[in-house]
């Protein structure tokens, strides 16, 4: 195997070329794990290993290589081992792997590490004998800071929720509805946000999420048209809240400063109440002229990118909080320092008069009026108060610029949620008992009447908080609409597009004008409800989203949040759209029409894209029905689903009347996650069809109800074929349809072939490998099939993975699949990885790590290095078995050579031509007699190992490839063997 290219030819063409700069990799790239030389047991062992120091300026060195002698033969001349390593040194990368027999193709490309930093790329597994397989990288791009838990979700959800309504509208809601339905409304709204933000929790840390925050994680759910159509109003909602929130900032600043006052302000008499006051409203130029220079001065802030918004945030936060402090101080030395009218401060008494409620009617500006037009219930307050709850997708909209989303949106939106739910609870019980009804319904800013030392703390506190949670907004509506223009499903929105690591300037822009034009409206009255609308539309959309992948379980939902349940996302979504209800049916119909229309767009106008949404998962469990919708094409790695084609035909004899090896069909199920999937089951009767058909139909009756006896969820298929070989052949390129066509073979290994004799065997054994190769099916061979347990047989230990080619995941994704089975449940993954160099260690176990963090999967890491396989002694068991295995063949190929010899033909082997290089086959045998020898040191007490499957060398007889794979086996009680195929079934994203 040659591992000289200075390129790798990607997928779709594109070739990268290798970095010329060692320097300028990452950490976790720009390490380089070389090859090793291969070496044969009777010659001598001479392992170059290659090592790029920081000063190089090449990927491939030409000086300074580093020579480690290993089981040099005594005997040797010295002159020729002088030879020997200048042969090798001249070759330099243009030699051998000593994994070669099982298509090694260096530790960097197993671990697929260019996927951790982007997209997937469909790569092949491992390569037919004699292919050549590199691994290069491209120049890698430069990353902007990214944020923590802290800055980067707690802050931007903590200022979007403690807004203006807590400032100006809370106390007037305990005074209207009382603190008992008041306790009620914040339990009932807070609900639906907390059962939101358990639904976000669960799907963000499915997975790496890239920017746009609920608009990719619904996208990515329930498909490109419901994200784009659901995402685009998330914007239109956001956008439109920035515009509120700087109108109450202005507002609040000309009421406490009426002298700042361009034009003439507005003034309302009240009556109906004992305390008769004037209400001041300010002019409605002012708010569009101060509107229009502050929401400037925020774009300014938000055109610096987040490192400038996490440096500003602060600002706005921390006086925020002291003014909260101020006006619980304020609350519990009210009656003391301050006596006012209507302020009794904390009473026993006017917490009994507050209970109830006092729904009115009310004027225009919400002072009870006899004779106004507004009249105030339970519903109506839910629309006021809702947008107080508002404000835990702030976090998740800069997903892009987040360290660590799988934990930080859990945790910082939860933290969030739980502590402004916190605030509104303990506030509503003391204001209402810290103030008569009659002070609650009049003074709109009773927060700033009760708050210590000054009123104009309060009004600071509400300025900045408004500020704050505008420019979130406005921070994170742009990278929404950036995030959905990079996807690439509307041309429309290709302005929008913005490279990574670089700022949305021109959706920014965008989202200033539509700012500043709802600012020039000045009236929210009737734009306010509808950006609300939106945000509950998004809210629902996250649930649904929760639920539909929760409910479908399929292999690729693994979320590190486990306190999720798809009854809670149910109800989460239900509750979303009765507050739509309540707040206003009118709004409601009037967002849902708007969010059908983009649907309908995106379905017209759209590109397709396949995103591994839940409906497809959805499709796959309703197959007959959705096959069509289904078609031919690649099925994503969050969609995919084992399909194994279980292969009944033992190599041997089973006892009268059962069909099907019982452990057979209890291995099947272990393959499936809570017994979703399909199985087939299938075997082969030899002769002429035309003569056994009857007795096919038969047999086949008899494994249909002996699948349903071991209740297998699957199908059983029998064939008539000439022979074994034929009939598996037709199997492998008929079985299935569209997209259920069977991906695995799960087949016993033939143990029994040596002890009687069966030389038949190792032709159709290689034949069959070959066939699933042919036909890029994956292939799991079991060995030791009579010890595998059954579903009431626990099992403890290690699970132990020997990962030496990259396999698209299969073998990690197995391994996962076998814990969710009882018998499995009490044991732990091992995953072993062979390093090159000692120094090489430690780096490939943190990549690995890491690696396996972000597929959500826990392992324990173990790497193995070169030197430590070399030096392990053999154990007699072991000598004596490979020494048999040299002696046959050695046997093997003098009786071809024999029979070439009078034949005049060249060497033939199982009726075909076969070039044999004897040294090549000694370094094959010694190879799985060490990988043997670590499997018994390693995995003594393992209960399962899975260990790669080596192709069979195509210039090989069928009994050589016996004699490898019986070494590999030997004195291993239960192995899986496992081949990959050309498509990944993990990944890294949600």
């Amino acid at each position: 195997m040659h591992s000289d290219k200075n390129k790798e030819v990607i997928d779709d063409g594109e070739d990268i070329e290798v970095a010329d700069d060692i320097n300028q990799f990452p950490t976790g790239l720009g390490r380089k794990y070389s090859p090793v030389v291969a070496h044969d047991v009777n010659d001598s062992a001479v392992v170059e290993m290659t090592s790029i120091h920081p000063g190089s300026s090449s990927s491939f060195p030409k000086h300074d290589l580093k020579k480690v002698k290993v089981g040099v033969q005594p005997n040797m001349a010295s002159e020729e081992r002088e030879e020997s390593l200048a042969n090798q040194s001249i070759n330099g990368p243009q030699r051998e792997s000593k994994l070669e027999l099982f298509g090694f193709d260096s530790l960097v490309n197993i671990l697929g590490l260019k996927s951790m930093t982007g997209d997937q790329i469909q790569a092949p597994s491992s390569p037919r004998d004699g292919e050549d397989v590199t691994i290069t990288f491209e120049q890698p791009k430069p990353t902007a800071d990214k944020s923590g838990t802290w800055m980067g979700v707690f802050m931007p959800c903590l200022q979007n929720i403690l807004g203006i309504i807590y400032y100006i509208r809370f106390s007037w809601i305990v005074g209207m509805a009382g603190i008992g339905e008041s306790l009620l409304l914040v339990v009932f709204c807070g609900s639906c946000t907390f059962l939101t933000t358990v639904s976000l929790s669960a799907i963000a840390s499915n997975g790496a999420m890239k920017g746009g925050g609920p608009y990719y994680l619904i996208g990515r759910a329930l498909g490109p048209e419901v994200g784009v159509s659901i995402g685009l109003c998330f914007f239109l909602g956001n956008a439109i809240a920035g515009a509120m929130y700087v109108l109450g900032a202005v507002e609040t600043f000309l009421n406490a400063v009426p002298s700042a006052g361009i034009f003439r302000e507005t003034i309302t008499r009240v009556n109906g109440t004992d305390i008769a006051e004037p209400i001041t409203s300010p002019s409605l130029h002012d708010l569009q002229i101060y509107g229009i220079v502050v929401s400037i001065l925020l774009c300014f802030v938000v055109f610096g990118g987040v490192k400038m918004i996490n440096r500003v945030a602060p600002a706005f936060l921390v006086p925020v909080l002291f003014s909260l402090l101020c006006i619980f101080v304020g609350i519990f030395s009210a009656r003391h320092d301050r006596p006012a009218v209507g302020i009794t401060g904390l009473s026993l008494e006017s917490f009994k008069n507050n209970w109830g409620s006092s729904y009115q009617m009310t004027n225009n500006a919400g002072i009870p009026d006899p004779n106004g037009k507004i009249y105030w219930d339970f519903n109506a307050l839910v629309g006021l108060f809702f947008p107080a709850v508002t404000g835990i997708m702030a976090g998740s909209n800069r997903s892009a610029s987040l360290k660590d989303t799988q934990r930080s949106i859990p945790v910082g939106t939860l933290a969030a949620t739980l502590t402004t739910t916190g605030l509104y609870l303990v506030s509503v019980l003391l204001f209402g008992a810290v103030s008569t009804r009659d002070k609650l319904l009049t003074d709109r800013l009773l927060s700033a009447t009760v708050a210590w030392p000054l009123p104009a703390i309060v009004y600071v506190g509400i300025i900045l908080s408004t500020l704050g949670a505008a420019l979130q907004s406005l921070t994170g509506a742009p990278r929404l609409l950036a995030a959905i223009a990079n996807d690439d499903i509307l041309p429309v929105l290709n302005y929008f597009k913005v490279a990574d690591g670089h700022e949305p300037h021109v959706a920014t822009l965008f989202t200033a004008f539509i700012c500043i034009g709802c600012v020039v409206i000045g009236n929210l009255d009737l734009v306010s409800p509808t950006s609300t609308m939106f945000y509950l539309v998004c809210y629902a959309g996250v649930n649904l989203s929760s639920f539909l992948l929760d409910l479908l379980d399929a292999p690729s939902w693994r979320p590190r949040w486990k306190f999720h349940h798809w009854g809670l996302s149910l109800v989460g979504a239900l509750l979303c759209i009765v507050i739509m209800f309540l707040i206003s049916w009118a709004f409601t119909i009037v967002s849902l029409a708007l969010a059908s229309l983009i649907y309908y767009y995106v379905s017209i106008k759209g590109k397709a894209g396949d995103w591994g949404d839940g409906f497809k998962s959805a499709y796959f469990q309703l197959a007959l029905r959705s096959l069509r919708s289904l078609g031919a094409n690649q099925v994503h790695p969050k969609n995919w689903y084992p399909i194994p084609l279980v292969f009944c035909r033992p190599w041997g004899k089973l006892p009268e009347n059962v069909p099907c090896h019982p452990k057979l069909a209890d291995f099947a199920n272990c393959m499936k996650k809570k017994g979703r999937g399909m199985s087939i089951f299938v075997s082969i009767i030899d002769g002429d069809y035309h003569e056994r058909a009857e007795d096919a139909k038969a047999a086949c009756e008899q494994l249909s109800t002996y699948i349903e006896y071991k209740q297998c969820e699957g199908v059983a298929e029998i064939v008539v074929a000439p022979n074994m070989s034929e009939g598996f052949r037709g199997i492998v390129q008929t079985m299935g349809l569209g997209n259920l066509k069977p991906n695995i073979i799960v087949m016993r290994y033939p143990e029994i072939w040596r002890r009687e004799n069966l030389t038949d065997i190792p032709a159709t054994f290689v034949g069959i490998i070959n066939d699933c190769i042919v036909a890029n099916k994956a292939v799991v061979i079991v060995k030791g099939l009579d010890e595998w347990p059954n579903e009431y047989q626990r099992q403890y230990g290690t699970i132990d993975l020997y990962w030496i080619v990259r396999d698209g995941g299969l073998m990690l994704l197995l391994s996962q699949l076998l814990l969710t089975k009882d018998s499995f449940e009490g044991c732990k993954i091992q995953v072993f990885c062979i390093a090159e160099e000692d120094s090489d260690a430690e780096g490939l176990k943190a990549d690995v790590k890491k690696f396996l963090y972000d597929l959500r999967m826990q392992a324990e890491v173990i790497v193995i290095s070169m030197k430590s396989w070399e030096a392990q002694g053999e154990q007699q068991e072991s000598v004596e078995a490979f020494s048999a295995a040299q002696q046959r063949v050695a046997s093997y190929l003098e009786e071809m050579k024999e029979q070439a010899r009078r034949d005049g033909t060249p060497l033939l082997a199982d009726g075909k031509p076969v070039f044999v290089e004897e040294q090549q086959v000694e370094k094959f045998l010694y190879t799985t007699l060490k990988l043997n020898l670590m499997i018994q040191k390693y995995s003594r007490m393992a209960a399962v190992v899975l260990v790669s499957l080596p192709p069979p060398p195509s210039n090989h007889p069928a009994s050589f490839y016996m004699e490898y794979m019986d070494l590999l086996v030997e004195n291993v009680p239960r192995l899986l063997i496992v081949r990959g195929y050309h498509k990944d079934v993990v990944t890294l994203f949600t």
